[in-house]
This record gives C-alpha cells, structure tokens and sequence, in this order.
C-alpha cells in the first residue's frame, strides 16, 4: 500500500499550491513514485500536480461524490505510487455550509496526517497559538506537523522553532521567501499550466528550494499507509457511444474522473481544438463543451467558422450538445467581453453572456433534471462563474437546483431539442 498524507493550511494564500508542487517535483526527481490529489472542485491546480509529479492527479470530494467515486479514486491513485500527497482547499476546516467537504473531512475520511503549512511573513512566537489551536480542534484530525513558510531569516526560524517546539509541534521545514516563486492568477483562480511561461523551470526552482530547506525523510516518515481504496466503479454513464470533447485553453475544465468514467464504460472520446478551429468528428453521437476561458478567445471562437458549423451540423443531426460554464455560452447567441464587445457564438440556444456586467455565482449544487441528459435524474456540482445573463430567450431550464443546505436556486441552464448546457459543472450523481 501506498503511504500518503495531506497538505493544507490555515487559510488561503499561505502558499500550499507551490509548497505541494515543490514537494511533487523534488520528491518525484528523487525517484520515488508520488501520486497526488487535489480537494475539492478546482480544475486548475490539478494540471499543475500532473505536470510536477508526472502522473495523473484527481478531485477527491466528500461533498460532491459517492464513496463508491471517492473510494475509486483513492484506489487509482495508490496504484503503483510509493507516495500519495493530497492538497487541501481553503483552511484546513473550511467547507460546505451542510455536510461534509473540508480538508480536514477528507483527512479524517481517508484516515491520512495531516501537514500544516504556515505563512510565517507577519508572525514569529505566535505561531504556536495558530497551529495548537488547528492541532487540538478536532480529535479526528491528526496534524502531524508543520512547514514553515516565507521565513525572512535565520533569526526568524529560530523564534519560530523555540515557540512550536514548547508544544511538541513538529517542524518538517522551512521555506524562504522567494518573491518571484509564485504562480499568476485570474479570477477563476491560478492562470493555467499551459499558460506559463517556462514551468519546467518554475517546478525544478521549486522543488530544488524544497530540497535544500526541507528534511524529506523527516516529511516521508510522517506519512501513513493508504488504508482505503475500491476499484469499484464511481463514473458516471457516457453521454454517448462516441463523444466529441472540446480541449484546448479555452476549453479545459473537464473533470479526468468523467472522461475516465466514460471511456470505462465503453465511449469512445474524440477530442477536438475550438481555437484551431476544428469542428466536432462528422460521426459523434454526442459533443461535450468543458468549461474553460472562452471569453479571452471570444473573437477568436466568434470567427472560426468550421467548429461553429461543425456544432450546428451536429444539432441538425440530433447529436446531444452538452455545454458546461464556457461550453455553455458558446452555445448561446453571444458573448460579452469584459471590455463590452459583443462576439456572436453558435446561437444554438437563446441566451447571451456578459462579462461587462460581473457577478459572481459560487458554491456547491444539488442538481435534478427530467431525463433530458442520459444521466442520474439527480446530480451534484459546482458553480463558480464571473459573467451575468444578458439575454435569455424562450427555452426550457435544464437543472433544477439548490445549495448544500437545501435551499432552492432556481431553475437554470437551458435546453432545446438535443442542445442543453448550464453554468454548473457536473461532478457526480447525487449519493
């Protein structure tokens, strides 16, 4: 069995993404075989992990998945690892507002320690009141250690270390402040992978800095061996025989777990680049539009005339069309952009976007339809979006919704014929 343990923090912005990815490089260059998950709903970070460690990374999700989904995931990623790292969401206890969802739920599920990383810039003896009181919160949550992060000086670590050690705190580490080590941001969270400039060189700088400042054997020892696990099958059915996927920069918020679901159960998946101007395979029997920045190639998409005759032709033969968040507006007549340009998009439903008029919507969702999408009639997701609806024609809504504490959200999304979509990101049938 693999050994694994979880990264989190206080809150966010204490640096655990970087940490995390600076642990995944070096540990992995040092030959052992580490796998890594990432809580909650992000779509972002988990490329991130793919790239540093070299293997595939999944959504781990009390909330949002069965325990047959999560229990499926654990198994995958144990299989062939030495080493398991999962990155916590938020602080280590932020969640849902009705059930379970946090890092330390997840902790305590999979039975893994727990590493606590500190932002140490604007604190020094204090430190060990704020990770006492994480230590001590919660009696099914083992924090096994720290890593100190964003230390300013040798005189620093020591005020940091007299003060946790007083309490049997265990140090594994502690980090530098490195301005320039740090990843860009966008409103939906960090720039993608494929966006940064020179990110091989960014992950060896980490993972060196890591190796240099961390006692790795002390960080391995803390982890625990991987007492879950099933290879029983959480997917979700596939949308169709043959499915035609949208993938490039502006279309990438797809969760590996259901394309993985679809093609073990049997679908053939076809992807295609909107950006390159492809248009969806001539024999698809269904389209799948992730998520994804549509918006910031919005007159790019708005002019490449074959994928949008290629989605056209594909609802004129009755190919189900399912949009996502960005796959959902492209589907629309148009979209805004955060500069007020309108861009027209394939028009196949009545609804236009603006990201002129921002509003955020945000949070987990109970989602139910009427048979409309070959899927569980009940579903759960997530919603997190910047844009308004500028305009909504006639149309039938797609989900009805509620939040996680059961209070409705209305009816959302669209459908027409075989073409439906929603601003929601579907992450499994509901439990």
């Amino acid at each position: 069995m693999a050994d694994s343990l979880v990264i989190a923090a206080p809150c966010s912005g204490s640096g655990k993404t970087v940490v995390t990815l600076a642990l995944l490089r070096a540990i992995a260059q040092q030959g052992t075989r580490v796998a890594s998950a990432k809580v909650g709903p992000d779509y972002i970070d988990p490329h991130f992990h793919r790239l540093a460690s070299g293997r595939s990374c999944y959504n781990v999700d009390l909330w949002a998945m069965r325990p047959q989904t999560l229990q499926s995931h654990v198994a995958k990623l144990g299989d062939g690892a030495d080493l398991i790292i999962v990155e916590g969401v938020m602080g280590l206890f932020d969640g849902p507002e009705q059930g379970k969802g946090s890092t330390a739920d997840v902790a305590a599920e999979l039975q893994m320690p727990v590493i606590m990383v500190v932002d140490c810039s604007h604190q020094s003896q204090s430190i060990a009141a704020l990770v006492k009181g994480f230590r001590d919160f919660r009696d099914d949550v083992n924090v096994a250690g720290v890593i100190l992060n964003r230390v300013s000086s040798p005189r620093h670590v020591q005020l940091l270390r007299s003060a946790l050690e007083q309490h049997g705190i265990r140090i594994l580490g502690a980090l530098p402040r490195v301005d320039d080590l740090s990843l860009p941001s966008r409103h939906l969270g960090l720039v993608q992978a494929s966006e940064h400039t020179d990110l091989e060189a960014f992950l060896d700088r980490a993972g060196q800095i890591v190796y240099d400042h961390m006692d790795l054997d002390a960080f391995r020892s803390v982890a625990q061996p991987l007492s879950h696990g099933s290879d029983s099958d959480g997917g979700l059915p596939p949308l169709g025989n043959r499915i035609a996927i949208a993938s490039d920069d502006a279309f990438s918020f797809a969760y590996p777990h259901v394309l993985e679901g679809w093609r073990a159960a049997g679908a053939e998946l076809i992807r295609f680049s909107p950006l390159a101007n492809e248009g969806p395979d001539g024999t698809a029997d269904a389209v799948f539009l992730p998520g994804g920045y549509p918006e910031l190639h919005a007159g790019t998409l708005s002019g490449n005339t074959e994928f949008l005759t290629g989605l056209r032709n594909a609802a004129r033969r009755d190919a189900l069309i399912y949009g996502e968040c960005g796959g959902y507006m492209v589907l629309g007549d148009y979209i805004v952009d955060a500069n007020g340009e309108r861009h027209a998009m394939s028009g196949l439903l009545p609804i236009g976007t603006s990201f002129a008029t921002r509003k955020l919507q945000l949070g987990y969702r109970q989602m139910r339809h009427d048979g409309a999408l070959p899927l569980p009639r009940d579903l759960k997701g997530h919603e997190f979006h910047y844009c308004s609806v500028d305009w909504r024609g006639d149309g039938d809504a797609l989900f009805e919704t509620r939040d996680t504490a059961g209070n409705s959200k209305g009816d959302t999304g669209m459908r027409h014929g075989t073409v439906m979509g929603s601003y929601t990101h579907i992450i499994d049938a509901a439990g």
